[in-house]
């Protein structure tokens, strides 16, 4: 059996109030939710438990408050296998809060609270060097790691892929230069690229302003991935689903595209991997609990992309 890659995941870490409703709000008042559960979570901790169920030993560098809700945040994640010897606890400082709502077609709002103290810059790498990893993932929350994070594992070749979802401009153009591979959600690759174009364009856009790989993913309208050699911008549909919960869906899709980096895949077949995972998962109801393992995610990427397929 092969030895499990290793994975350093970078980022976000909150205790999400999940809630199930018919609609989303349009007005003041209370609602009656059918289902809700709370969780560890967060981009770059719902990627680490993501990527953990494919099969990849994953550690995670968070930071929270020193406070009970950090307490309940580690446990809920170490429970799910991932290493959370990095995690910083922040003296006086409040952990990570999110509230979301999901309606009944898998949409969601997301309100979440950071305390700016929490999220204060580190000094330094939680680890001397990141050697005895085979990838690094970060998000956009904690930009500050990010960057010392994605210099470093670019510094010894190694994939330092970056999880470009909604920021700030400022924080998007810090660490775009720094990172191997870039995967942007569709908003914020419009923020990025200042434009409202198609999906297409917009990778291809988007790949002019950097010579890391460039995937900008669309929902349920799959991603485009730009391709140096041929010079355009090619496309990987995502399987046909109907959704449940949406949430966490783009955080399953980095941490799967991240085992399959590690793990050598062909750029393509990652891409395929991680559609896969990300479109399981929104079937399932309750953000990143709904994370695939391997075999089920397998079983998708052969159903939808039979061997010989183009």
């Amino acid at each position: 059996m092969k030895k499990p890659v290793k994975l350093l995941s970078v980022g976000a870490l909150t205790l999400d109030t999940i809630l199930r409703v018919d609609q989303l709000p349009t007005h003041q008042g209370k609602f009656i939710a059918s289902d809700g559960v709370q969780i560890a979570s967060g981009m770059a901790t719902s990627a680490a438990c993501a990527a953990r169920r494919l099969g990849a030993q994953v550690s995670l560098w968070a930071s929270a408050g020193d406070d009970s809700v950090g307490d309940q945040l580690i446990a809920g994640i170490e429970a799910e296998g991932v290493d959370c010897g990095f995690v910083r606890r922040v003296s006086g400082a409040r952990s990570a809060l999110a509230s979301i709502l999901v309606d009944a077609h898998g949409e969601r709002i997301i309100v979440p609270f950071y305390d700016s103290r929490a999220q204060a810059d580190p000094e330094a790498l939680p680890a001397a060097d990141l050697t005895a990893f085979d990838a690094v993932l970060v998000d956009v929350r904690w930009p500050g790691a990010a960057a010392l994070a994605l210099k470093a594992a670019h510094a010894i070749s190694r994939p330092a892929i970056l999880d470009a979802d909604t920021a700030p401009l400022a924080v998007l153009e810090r660490l775009l230069p720094l990172a191997s591979h870039i995967v942007a959600s569709e908003p914020a690759a419009r923020i990025i690229c200042g434009q409202a174009l198609d999906l297409e364009t917009t990778c291809t856009d988007l790949a002019s302003r950097t010579d890391a790989f460039v995937a900008v993913t669309g929902g349920s309208a799959g991603t485009w991935w730009f391709d140096r050699t041929a010079g355009s911008s090619r496309h990987v549909a995502a399987p046909r689903i109907k959704a449940v919960d949406t949430l966490a869906a783009g955080d399953v899709f980095h941490g799967a595209f991240a085992v399959g980096l590690a793990e050598a895949m062909p750029v393509e077949q990652a891409l395929r991997f991680a559609s896969a995972a990300a479109a399981l998962k929104c079937l399932r109801f309750g953000g990143r609990l709904g994370a695939p393992d391997r075999a089920e995610t397998l079983a998708m990427v052969d159903a939808h992309w039979p061997a010989g397929q183009a």
